[in-house]
Parts: structure tokens; C-alpha cells; sequence
């Protein structure tokens, strides 16, 4: 089907349910709508109960990025209470935090993104076999490897977070296990590990030296690893052009270590960074079913239409920054800290948002080493926060997908609201009441359909680029 209309969905290797309705013409998307259908019900959930309940109910919302979750929570939590962690205990927060993510961008490539290329529609591209020897999914060698490594890597989240996901470690005043010097030691030789399997199969050379590439050329002449096999096959198919985004980006910043973030926060717009500031951050809820008025989340709420109304045509929420949609994710982290490579491809679209996540893995994990060799064992690593009774909050995370917040309002003692912006909010947003699409809508017009093509291939990729969860998206 080249003209009409086509609905895509449910999708494969997606965290929760998708449905993307598409109006086709003259052989190429001309219209998007995302829809994001199930309804979670999170926000509701916690309204009137204590305000360390959030620390146990929202990593809950997601199994892939609790930590995530739980971080935010901490911070929501501690900003609420004016209170601040122990340094020690906010650097190790870091460390698990970024454990976490890193190992979401390597399955992502591996397993969600990567395998979408070993179809037989593309059986007769010279990059084909190899990419069903590394890539096809339960044989390919690529995966199995990708498995190998993440598991090993944690086993940090077992010393210093008790278990993965779900972990209560983090809280306001810090974590709650203090590393010893043998901890130290055994984190070291998993990030050690973690650092030679990087170099011998994702990359092929030193971090370093791939995280040094500051063009688009540059980039597509980088002939070692996986990550080669992945930009041959974006070369071919121009996955630069495909899915291209407005160029609008925002971060929370990444990884805060005394009064500083490995990855800066900020804004991206006009081809210039600007400080975050989120006074104008409004939900509009135009086109969700959802009732109430356009609100920042410190005052919103979640009331969801049961009637779900004929004008909307998804339970998510359409965040706006200073009335506009903004893109969320690793590429806009790396755009946003001033990256040469990442700001070269900004505006980007598959090629960039994959390659801004190949970029964030090469540099974390030297923040990662920076962060346990810093631990000091002598030092104290929880601060205990005292329990709200009246307050307000905001806990601002980068997960790997992008940025996370909460907020939180405290009336004696009981949580009295609690809102939740996650980076699939933001990226497959419905539109706005000035008809804007979100990142994901724009980024889909215009990608080809092929005849007789019902689930296309453009569709699948573009999609897979912003490496939606879809269960943190509605709460």
C-alpha cells in the first residue's frame, strides 16, 4: 500500500504497546499519529500515601530503567525536603545510574535496533551476510557477546544496588551500602572487562580514539567493529536523511557529581545551546485523553477520559518547552555537552540518534572509570534524609533515552501530587493544540513505503532510532 491509510503496530522488541497510524501518498508517509494505549495509572496510584512510597512504586514503572526511575524519585524527594546526599553517596548514585544506561545502549544496538537489517528485504545488500552472522536474533554472534559483557558488567549493580531492577539502594540521603576498598577493587575489574569488550568487538580500537571523531565524514570512515557494519549499512540506505528531526534538544543533564554533571544540562534550539530552564515546560493534552487544562507538571494531574474523546488518539501527554517539541536522548545529550561529532549531526535522523548513542557508550565509559576510581571507602556514603511533611520538588535525571522528571507536592506528610515526564513522553508525543506534531511525527513523514509493504521497513527504523519505552511513556 502505497496511497491510504496504514496502522503499524503492535511492534516487536519495543518495551510496552505501540501503534503508529500513518496517511500515505504518493508513495511516502505524509501524516503520522502515535499512539501510546495503555494507560498505566502510576501518578494516581501515589497520591495520598507516604512520601518514601515513591521510592518503591515508580522504579516499578519500568523494568528496563528503574534506576532511572528511582533517581529521579530520590531527587524529587530530597529537593522537596531541601535536603542534599553525602558526596560519596551521590557519586556512587552516579555510578550505578550510569551502569544502568550504558547497558541499555548496548542491548539497544544489539538486540532492538541492529537486527531489523538481517530481514530479507535487504538479501540483496553486500553487507547482508554479515549482518545475519552478527545480528540474527538467538544466533547472531554480535548478541551473544552483547549478553556475555552486560551481564558481567552488572554485577555492579549486585555489589552496590542489592539487585537490578527495582533496587531501593538509592535514596535522598545517598546509597546504602558503603563500598569497601575490595568493592573498589572488584568495580575497577568489571569496568576493566567492560572496556576490552568495547574496544575488541563494539568498536574495534580504543574508546578514546572513537570518541575523538568530530565530523559526519570522519564518523563514516571509522572501519573497525560492529559499529563499522552499522555505518556501512547507514551509508547505503542513507540513514542520515531518513527520520531526520527538527533539531531541537533537551537534557537534564547527566551524572551530577559535586556541582557538576559528566554531561551538561541545556537546551538546543536555533543552532545554539541556552541554560535549561524548564519555567515554560507545559503538558498539553489537546489530542490525549486526558481532562484538565495545559499545566507544568508541578501543578498538573493526571485525570485520564474514560470517554477518551474523539479528538485525541493517545493516553500520552504532549510536553512542550516554550510552546515547541523537544527531542530527548543520547544524541541531544552529547549535541547539549558539545560534542564536535554530535553537533555536526545534529537535525539528524536514524544515522545520528544510533551514533549519538554509539558516541555516549565510548564516553561513559570513562566517566564510569572516573567515578570508582574517586570512590573513597573512608567516607560517608548516606546522609539520612528525615521524612516530608510539607514541601514541594523536582528530581531532573538523564535515562538512557533521555530526559526524566518528577515532581512531587507534599501536604502533611502525604504525597498530594506527583507528575511524571519520561523521555518517551516527550519523543512520541501526540500533537499540540497548535497542531504540532511530536519528535517522532515529524520524523516520520516523508520515509518511503514500499508497495504491498504493510509494517515498512523506513517506519520500523525511524522508530527504533529514539529506542522507545513505551511503558514509561503513560502513568
Amino acid at each position: 500500500m502505497t496511497q491510504g491509510r496504514l496502522i503499524v503496530g503492535p511492534f516487536n522488541r519495543v518495551e510496552g504497546d505501540l501503534e503508529v497510524h500513518l496517511d500515505l501518498a504518493d508513495g511516502a508517509v505524509a501524516r503520522a499519529r502515535v499512539n501510546a494505549p495503555l494507560y498505566r495509572g502510576f501518578e494516581r496510584m501515589l497520591m495520598g500515601r507516604p512520601p518514601s512510597d515513591a521510592l518503591t512504586l515508580t522504579p516499578r514503572i519500568c523494568g528496563i530503567c528503574s534506576i532511572s526511575q528511582s533517581a529521579a524519585a530520590a531527587r524529587a524527594l530530597a529537593d522537596a525536603g531541601g535536603h542534599a546526599p553525602a558526596p560519596q553517596g551521590a557519586a556512587m548514585a552516579a555510578l550505578i545510574h550510569a551502569v544502568e544506561n550504558v547497558s541499555d545502549h548496548l542491548f539497544h544496538f544489539n538486540l532492538f535496533f541492529m537486527p531489523d537489517f538481517t530481514r530479507p528485504v535487504y538479501a540483496d545488500r553486500p553487507w547482508h551476510g554479515q549482518a545475519v552472522e552478527r545480528f540474527t536474533a538467538q544466533t547472531g554472534g554480535a548478541q551473544r557477546t552483547a549478553i556475555e559483557a552486560r551481564a558481567a558488567l552488572m554485577h555492579i549493580l549486585g555489589l552496590m544496588a542489592g539487585k537490578w531492577p527495582h533496587t531501593l539502594a538509592i535514596q535522598p540521603g545517598g546509597v546504602t551500602r558503603a563500598p569497601g576498598a575490595s568493592d573498589k577493587v572488584r568495580i575497577l575489574a568489571s569496568l576493566t572487562a567492560f572496556r576490552r569488550y568495547l574496544e575488541g568487538t563494539v568498536f574495534g580500537g580504543p574508546l578514546e580514539e572513537f570518541a575523538a571523531l568530530s565530523t559526519r565524514d570522519a564518523l563514516l570512515g571509522w572501519d573497525r567493529g560492529d559499529a563499522s557494519l552499522f555505518l556501512r549499512i547507514a551509508a547505503d540506505l542513507d540513514l542520515d536523511t531518513l527520520g531526520r528531526g527538527a533539531g531541537r534538544y533537551l537534557s537534564f543533564g547527566a551524572y551530577p557529581n559535586a556541582g557538576d554533571h559528566a554531561f551538561a544540562p541545556g537546551i538546543w534550539r536555533d543552532g545554539a545551546r541556552a541554560p535549561l530552564d524548564l519555567a515554560d515546560m507545559v503538558e498539553d493534552l489537546s489530542h490525549a485523553w486526558m481532562l484538565g487544562p495545559a499545566s507544568h507538571p508541578a501543578d498538573g494531574q493526571t485525570l485520564p477520559d474514560e470517554d477518551m474523546r474523539a479528538d485525541a488518539y493517545s493516553w500520552c501527554k504532549a510536553p512542550r518547552l516554550a510552546g515547541a517539541p523537544m527531542e530527548t536522548g543520547a544524541l541531544a545529550r552529547q549535541v547539549i555537552d558539545g560534542h564536535p561529532l554530535a553537533r555536526d549531526l545534529a537535525g539528524g535522523g536514524v544515522l545520528a540518534r544510533v551514533a549519538g548513542r554509539l558516541l555516549e557508550l565510548a564516553r561513559s565509559q570513562a566517566v564510569m572509570e572516573d567515578l570508582a576510581r574517586r570512590i573513597d571507602p573512608a567516607a560517608p556514603f548516606m546522609d539520612p534524609a528525615p521524612e516530608v511533611q510539607d514541601g514541594h520538588g523536582m528530581g531532573l535525571v538523564e535515562a538512557a533515552r533521555g530526559a526524566l522528571g518528577h515532581w512531587v507536592r507534599i501536604e502533611k506528610g502525604r504525597i498530594a501530587s506527583y507528575q511524571i515526564v519520561a523521555p518517551t513522553t516527550w519523543n512520541f508525543s501526540p500533537r499540540d493544540a497548535q497542531g504540532q506534531p511530536g519528535p517522532l511525527e515529524a520524523a516520520l513523514v516523508g520515509a518511503p513505503v514500499r508497495p504491498g509493504e504493510t509494517t515498512p521497513v523506513s517506519v520500523q527504523h525511524i522508530v527504533r532510532s529514539f529506542d522507545p519505552c513505551m511503558v514509561c511513556t503513560v502513568h
